[in-house]
């Protein structure tokens, strides 16, 4: 390359320095040994600055003047082929672009050198004669300079013009980005500058949008700053603001194709006091569509808890109104402020409405505040909730967690750092160190990194292969064990910075080609010293060097080596002696801890071993980073029911802190527990997931890479608890009655009450005057109870406004939106103002109660009663319709009867003699639902006869109170109830129960949702609890169940009776008739005191045994009794049932039926008859019976017990008789008997019928040619079947046009010409002599009219059948007759109307005449005769008959033969 001739000489000979005067040429090189000085002194300010990086610049001017190596020969840098075409740049290594753009184009720096020449010269030379000569020559050495220059830039221009002429196809390509913009994240009112290279012939045309829409300059004037220099364009955004957050792309297009490029742009907001993640939304029209978008994020994911190695998905339902077709707003992922990106640990979607991320696979990095930004052209909105990472189970027990965020710093050829993140538990046993895993991208082989553990959370890897890529993970260890390990780290190259950046290069102007060369290296130089030696990084385990290149380049191959010298002695020992280090960077281990150390590097390449450098100072062996100091002043606050707010003071003089870890316990429990598994950076937390009501302590302990503080002391206790605020404003101001001075005010209580009880109202007032507000005014001084109050001293006939605002404990709420505004005028209506105050209550899923007051203005006369309106929330004003029809006097009522899950609204009225008043203002919607948990009140008798009611409350907080009412008005008699709360349960005692406690009971619970319930004490109810009452005071022995008798096996009779509990002490009498009976042969006694059962059996009974028999029983105070009278027909019956029993035990000793004859109707209307036996044997035979007549044997049965069966296919009548079967072999005989005759086969038969009617198919509508027929089909259809036809719920009385009928399974109803007359519900009843089954359809609307049409179709169809033209008969189809005979053929014709007859002969038509007579005679006869045959009257004959209804046709053939022929043929 130093021979090649440059380009501009190769094609313009004259163009060469000798066209220059002298003068010139004079002048040019004064200026060129200036410009030569000024450059080498700005190289070696480079050097220094980026580490002995050197540029030369294009004219040639270089540094090797003031360099002691050897002078070289002028290099050039324009890159030539074999033909010595200019081709492209040649860029040395370690050049800059700023110094070789200085040398080239920069215009404005040499300038600057004139510029600075110039005012130094003018400070010189004070004569005006010399100052003028000294402007003279600046302007001449510009003047050139810039002519030379455009002079050499206009030739390139040429050449290059030249030689895409002369190589146009090879060059013309589409565009191509040889860089791409990349993505910017940036603080507001940063700029930003987005840049890309693009290639193409021809030059392509180049347009940078903003999310799909063209980038405008001059509408955005100042803003946008869009350039285009060499194939490098760029786009400048000027002070960013949130609007600049967007997705930007640059396109590229030519003749030959276009391409596009994307990048992203995050605007970010410095956080201040306010905890603000993002920035508050904006509002306006969208300018793009014309539209203003309303976004709300509902369904919303709470604060969330996972545990590391599970899958957790968060989501929100997004409702964006409008709702547009296709539109997708933009979705953004936050942590911790830090937009996510999809990766494999973050998977997010989008299905239409609902934005969800999935974390894969949990790990303590996924720890954090997540937020939803959800961008509209309108603005965005955002919400956020926390998700907490607790450890997996540990692997080995005890063992402490693995640590967290690994990453990769200081990467290098020889070593990279590996930094991560203490874990927050421990295991029980501090720490012991950690390890260090490496694994080179492509394998899944995990080698560790370090022998021994290391304390400090920062290790340098050695040991690595230059170019390869290696991820890594951590692991702790302490006493117990070794912890699972840490999420891999990105993958990261071991190679030196210097050589990624090389790696991503720079396009040259026009050719967009990049060709990277080494300097030529100078062969045989020893190199010198490295320079600025220092020790960048010391802890215990390493200590890290770091040094500058010497200031020679081009020296081949330099290498270095370490040497290391303790403090005190001259004794240098060589570090690496085997492999020299290739970077300037390196790792020494293996350092006595505690020891001072010295080091210096020397440089080598293949000359030999350079001069050391300057030695650093002593360093001390370990860790300089010290563990912070412990925080303090750990206060927690209350926060929510299951949170608490913990804040402390930052530890002192902590040097690179991490963040803070907090743990909490339960006070007393001395098990603590995390709060956070990743460090946070504040000094405040809210620590989620505690037990409501109880109380926690918390401490704090502060992490950086040298360990974890101690902890800092314990915090005060506090009791996990909603914090108490000051209430959300009052809405919905009415007014109650107004007079002329004065106003009576109503509204409602604040949907939020702070947490604490409200203790009060204040009311405030405003004149209105000609629309224009005045100044608010307060009404009361003092804080009002109710949620009513009279404004006085107000003017009439003014206008006035109100606000209200609600106080508890915690302060003074805000004032709540300014009330409409009223008139101050006295009211003279005759009916009654508006009820006021409507609470509901006692919500539950078909019922609520309503309470309201009643109106403060009364009207004309005193309210009698009330009206209470009702309808759904979302329906229209039209949908209010009254609950009760007569007024209520009270001022409650229980509202029944609701749907489920429906929400409603209401309102009262109220009215007097007058008429009925205004309504109330409308209740807030209400749900009816019963809502999980819900408990009732229940009534309860106690053990010494005290009746009292009992509630149960599971939502309640700590400031929940239990309020009692009567009739839902305060209880103003405390003599009548005792009230008892104890926990989340209340009780209502009733001290003397009376008459007078008659009446609705109610227990709300205040600081809940509501959770409220009413009980009804009636007169029964009372009297039945004084029964209970009386029972408990005079207290009896339960009985599960009174005394009883049964009949046992063999006859024996058993009296028993069975007491709810005994204890050990009771004790049974046993009396009959007033004599006690003792235990005996006769009498066998037997008391279960576990069971409570008690009883007395006997082997039979006897006469003597009719009587009464009697159980009493004592327990302590407590007794009872129960009788059982035997005497008469009940003695003599259960005699008889014993001797009986005796019977069936012997009875059962041989064959014999467990279940006598029965039968059973199958599903096929089969009819079996059946009856098990028992203590069968092969012998034993079976005889059916059917009216005395054996029907049927069954023998050799081969079972011990089993089933008798005899079915019945299709019973009849002839199925009538007695049924009996007879067991029998050499034990004796059983016989049972089954009566099918009159009542027995009529039941049999309706269960038949039933069958056959739950068989039936739904009745079905259908058409015929006569009128319209409903039918059903069943499975069997038996002859005995009764079957009514109904008509609008009557007996169809049958007729000509109306009947009914079976057709195999088909029942059908028949109606002949129906008409509208015939429309309605119709049915078929089977009677199966129980409820029958009825079968319905209902032929009106249009069902009947398809019915109707369809009947006039087949209608016309059929008389268009019977109606059309016909040939009947009468016509031969062939005829063979002598010549000369007479021929006569007639056939039948029907048809109506009377059809035309035309006859033909081979198919053209003949007509009557002498020959052939033709003849239609009545409308039903045509005749065809030929009087005198001839051969002539051969051939195919037709008769075609037709009217309007169709067209029939008769064909016969005629052949005619001569009689010798006939003759012939006879003989």
């Amino acid at each position: 390359m130093a021979g090649s001739i440059p380009f501009y000489q190769k094609h313009h000979r004259h163009y060469d320095r000798n066209y220059r005067s002298r003068e010139t040429e004079s002048n040019l090189s004064k200026y060129e040994t200036s410009s030569r000085y000024t450059a080498g002194s700005r190289s070696s300010v480079t050097t220094s600055r980026s580490g002995g990086l050197n540029v030369t610049s294009y004219s040639g001017l270089e540094a090797s003047r003031l360099s002691p190596v050897p002078k070289r020969v002028k290099p050039t840098y324009l890159a030539v082929d074999k033909e010595n075409q200019i081709i492209g740049y040649v860029v040395p290594i370690f050049r800059g672009s700023q110094e070789f753009a200085t040398g080239f184009s920069d215009t404005e720096e040499a300038r600057g050198r004139d510029t600075a020449a110039y005012m130094a010269r003018r400070d010189l030379f004070t004569s005006g004669l010399e100052m003028e000569r000294s402007e003279q020559t600046s302007r001449r050495k510009a003047v050139r300079e810039s002519a030379d220059r455009i002079s050499l830039n206009k030739r390139i221009y040429e050449h290059g013009e030249h030689f895409k002429r002369m190589n146009e196809d090879s060059l013309m390509h589409a565009p191509e980005f040889v860089i791409k913009p990349r993505s910017h994240t940036v603080w507001e009112k940063q700029c930003v500058r987005l840049h890309c290279t693009v290639t193409g012939w021809p030059d392509p045309r180049v347009v940078w949008y903003k999310n799909n829409v063209a980038i405008d300059t001059l509408t955005n004037a100042g803003k946008y700053k869009v350039e285009s220099r060499y194939s490098v364009h760029s786009l400048e955004i000027n002070r960013c603001d949130f609007d600049d957050t967007a997705q930007y792309h640059v396109s590229a297009m030519n003749s030959n194709g276009e391409l596009s490029a994307f990048a992203s742009v995050v605007v970010k907001r410095f956080k201040g006091e306010v905890n603000e993640s993002l920035p508050s939304p904006r509002h306006g029209p969208v300018s793009e569509y014309g539209i203003n978008f309303q976004t709300h994020i509902v369904d919303k994911f709470g604060v969330s808890f996972g545990r590391e190695g599970e899958t957790m998905s968060l989501g929100c339902t997004v409702i964006i109104y409008p709702a547009l077709h296709r539109y997708q707003p933009e979705i953004q992922w936050y942590r911790d402020d830090v937009l996510l990106s999809p990766s494999k640990w973050n998977h997010m979607s989008w299905s239409g409405d609902r934005a969800t991320m999935t974390l894969t696979h949990l790990n303590k990095e996924d720890e954090g505040l997540y937020t939803l930004r959800v961008t509209t052209k309108s603005g965005y909105e955002t919400y956020s909730a926390y998700v907490f990472v607790r450890d997996a189970e540990a692997e080995v027990e005890s063992a402490p967690g693995a640590p967290l965020d690994v990453r990769c710093l200081d990467a290098n050829k020889d070593y990279i750092i590996v930094t991560w993140k203490q874990p927050a538990v421990d295991g029980g046993d501090s720490i012991l160190g950690y390890f260090v895993d490496r694994c080179e991208v492509g394998t899944s082989h995990w080698i560790q990194c370090n022998d021994t553990p290391v304390k400090f959370a920062r290790f340098p890897v050695t040991g690595l292969v230059e170019g390869r890529s290696y991820m890594f993970r951590v692991r702790a260890v302490n006493q117990s064990g070794m912890s699972r390990p840490s999420r891999v780290s990105e993958p990261v190259a071991a190679m030196d910075p210097a050589d990624r950046a090389r790696m991503r290069g720079t396009s040259a102007p026009w050719t967009g080609q990049i060709i990277v060369t080494e300097e030529e290296p100078a062969e045989g130089i020893v190199p010198g010293r490295p320079l600025e030696l220092q020790v960048t990084e010391a802890t215990k385990n390493y200590v890290v060097l770091s040094w500058n290149p010497p200031g020679e380049k081009g020296l081949e191959g330099v290498m270095y080596y370490v040497e290391k010298c303790v403090s005190g002695t001259d004794s240098w020992q060589r570090v690496n002696t085997e492999i020299p280090v290739k970077s300037p960077r390196f790792a020494l281990f293996d350092l006595a801890e505690g020891k001072s150390y010295s080091f210096r590097v020397r440089c080598c390449n293949a000359a030999g071993v350079g001069e050391p450098s300057d030695p650093t100072e002593a360093t001390t062996v370990g860790d300089k980073l010290d563990i912070p100091s412990a925080p303090s002043k750990v206060v927690p606050i209350r926060n929510t029911d299951t949170s608490v707010v913990v804040s402390w003071a930052a530890s002192k003089d902590a040097k690179e802190l991490v963040g803070y870890y907090i743990e909490g316990s339960i006070v007393g429990s001395n098990v603590w527990e995390p709060c956070n598994n990743k460090p946070v950076n504040a000094t405040r937390f809210i620590c989620h997931g505690l037990t409501t009501g109880e109380q926690y302590i918390f401490r704090v302990r502060a992490v950086n890479a040298a360990g974890l503080s101690q902890f800092s002391p314990e915090s005060e206790p506090v009791e996990v608890k909603a914090a108490i605020a000051s209430p959300a404003p009052p809405y919905g101001i009415t007014v109650l009655e107004c007079v002329c001075d004065s106003m009576v005010l109503a509204w409602k209580q604040p949907s939020f009450i702070g947490g604490a009880d409200i203790t009060g109202y204040f009311v405030d007032y405003r004149e209105v005057i000609d629309g224009v507000p005045g100044k608010w005014h307060e009404a009361n001084i003092r804080a009002i109870s109710d949620r009513a109050y009279r404004v006085s001293d107000l003017k009439e006939n003014k206008k006035y406004q109100f606000q209200v605002r609600a106080a508890n404990m915690a302060g003074v709420g805000i004032p709540s939106l300014a009330s409409d505004t009223f008139l101050c005028e006295e009211w003279t209506i005759a009916v009654p103002g508006p009820p006021h105050d409507l609470q509901v209550r006692e919500v539950r899923s078909d019922s609520l109660v309503l309470l309201w007051k009643p109106p403060v203005y009364q009207g004309r006369d005193p309210v009698n009663g009330f009206y209470v309106d009702i309808k759904e929330a979302n329906a229209p004003e039209e949908a209010w319709r009254g609950i009760n029809s007569k007024a209520t006097e009270k001022t409650f009522i229980k509202i029944k009867n609701l749907k489920e899950g429906e929400t409603f609204v209401f309102r009262v009225r109220a009215q007097n003699q007058a008429g009925v008043g205004q309504t109330s203002a409308v209740t807030e919607p209400v749900v009816a639902l019963t809502k999980p948990g819900t408990k009732e009140i229940v009534v309860d008798v106690d053990d010494d006869g005290n009746i009292s009611l009992n509630f149960e409350c599971c939502d309640m907080t700590p400031d929940s109170k239990f309020v009692w009412s009567k009739n839902y008005e305060d209880i103003t008699d405390p003599s009548r109830l005792t009230l008892e709360t104890k926990g989340n349960k209340s009780k209502a005692v009733f001290n003397t129960p009376g008459e007078e406690d008659i009446g609705i009971y109610s227990c709300l619970v205040t600081h809940t949702d509501g959770a409220s319930s009413s009980y009804t004490l009636s007169e029964e109810e009372l009297k039945r609890l004084l029964e209970v009452s009386h029972d408990h005071k005079f207290p009896i022995i339960p009985l599960k169940s009174d005394l009883a008798v049964e009949l046992l096996e063999k006859g024996k009779v058993r009296f028993w009776l069975q007491a709810e509990k005994m204890s050990a002490n009771g004790n049974v009498d046993y009396i009959f008739n007033e004599n006690a009976l003792s235990p005996g042969d006769k009498y066998k006694m037997n008391f279960d005191k576990n069971t409570g059962v008690i009883e007395m059996i006997m082997d039979s009974l006897t006469p003597a045994d009719e009587g009464t028999f009697t159980f009493q029983l004592k327990d302590g105070k407590a007794t009872n009794q129960s009788s059982l009278v035997l005497i008469g027909d009940v003695f003599k019956e259960l005699q008889k049932e014993s001797e009986f029993q005796m019977k069936e035990w012997v009875r059962k000793q041989g064959p014999h039926f467990i279940e006598y004859l029965g039968y059973e109707v199958t599903q096929e209307c089969c009819v079996i008859l059946k009856c098990k036996v028992g203590n069968m044997k092969k012998e034993t035979s079976a005889l059916w019976y059917k009216d005395g007549h054996q029907i049927k044997a069954d023998e050799n049965l081969g079972f011990t017990e089993g089933v008798l069966k005899l079915e019945i296919a299709q019973i009849s009548k002839k199925d009538s008789g007695v049924y009996e079967v007879v067991l029998k072999d050499d034990r004796g005989k059983d016989t049972s008997t089954l009566n099918l005759k009159d009542q027995g086969f009529k039941d049999l038969m309706n269960e038949v019928f039933s069958f056959i009617a739950n068989s039936s198919t739904p009745l079905k509508i259908t058409s015929t040619d006569e009128g319209i027929r409903l039918y059903t089909f069943v499975n069997f259809y038996n002859d005995l079947l009764q079957v009514t036809w109904h008509y609008k719920d009557s007996a169809i009385s049958f007729s000509d046009r109306i009947k009914s009928g079976v057709v195999g399974e088909q029942l059908w109803l028949q109606i002949s010409e129906p008409t509208e007359k015939d429309t309605g519900k119709y049915a078929i009843e089977f009677n199966d002599g129980k409820g029958g089954l009825r079968r319905t359809v209902e032929l009106s609307g249009q069902a009947f009219d398809d019915a109707f049409a369809e009947f006039k179709r087949l209608q016309a169809a059929a008389i268009a059948e019977r109606s059309r033209a016909r040939v009947a008969g009468g016509l031969p189809d062939v005829v063979a007759i002598q010549e000369g005979k007479a021929l006569n053929l007639t056939c039948n014709i029907s048809g109506d109307p009377l059809p035309e007859v035309t006859w033909l002969k081979n198919d053209k038509e003949i007509t009557s005449d002498d020959h052939c007579i033709l003849k239609f005679t009545s409308g039903k006869f045509a005749s065809f005769t030929i009087t005198a045959v001839n051969t002539s009257d051969s051939g195919k004959y037709s008769i075609l008959v037709k009217n309007k209804y169709g067209t029939e046709s008769g064909d016969f053939t005629v052949s005619a033969f001569i009689g010798e022929e006939a003759g012939g043929k006879k003989k």
